[in-house]
């Protein structure tokens, strides 16, 4: 048993690191009760990529971990500030004389679309898939681009 002590006895300590709000809110987000359920004839859960979106000065980055998909099987597509990704991933063959006892890897087809807070340079977009990692840039069109002010004196 531990023992927290604190100055208010009506009030519990949390240290600092447990308590994250943003990463509860998300997982709760993320939380499907009825993500393990299967009905018969029902195939298991789809694959569905996770994102981690990121903004510099110069470019908006997206990088995801793709394994198992080829270049071939990936649609980028923008349009004004949307930029939607799309993609399949193959389940491997079964033959008959083969028993699964366990399945969990995930299949299928996925779609993401997200929305760009400003203008970017579309014919600048660059994406790149390199031991199953997605990375794409885009660039932000040079008017929103932040610029240094100087102060006359």
């Amino acid at each position: 048993m531990n023992l927290i002590r604190t100055r208010e006895p009506n009030r519990i300590a949390i240290p600092a690191d447990t308590f994250e709000p943003f990463r509860l809110m998300r997982n709760l987000l993320r939380w499907d009760p009825y993500r393990e359920v299967t009905f018969p004839g029902e195939a298991g859960p789809a694959f569905m990529p996770s994102f981690d979106v990121k903004e510099t000065a110069e470019a908006y980055i997206l990088t995801a971990d793709m394994p198992g998909i080829r270049k071939g099987d990936l649609d980028i597509q923008l349009a004004g500030n949307r930029l939607s990704i799309s993609g399949r991933r193959e389940a491997d063959p079964v033959r008959e004389d083969e028993r699964f006892y366990s399945q969990e890897r995930s299949f299928g087809t996925f779609s993401r679309t997200f929305s760009l807070p400003e203008e970017v340079q579309a014919s600048q977009v660059t994406a790149d898939l390199r031991e199953g990692v997605l990375h794409l840039t885009v660039p932000k069109s040079p008017e929103v681009r932040p610029q240094k002010i100087s102060i006359n004196q």
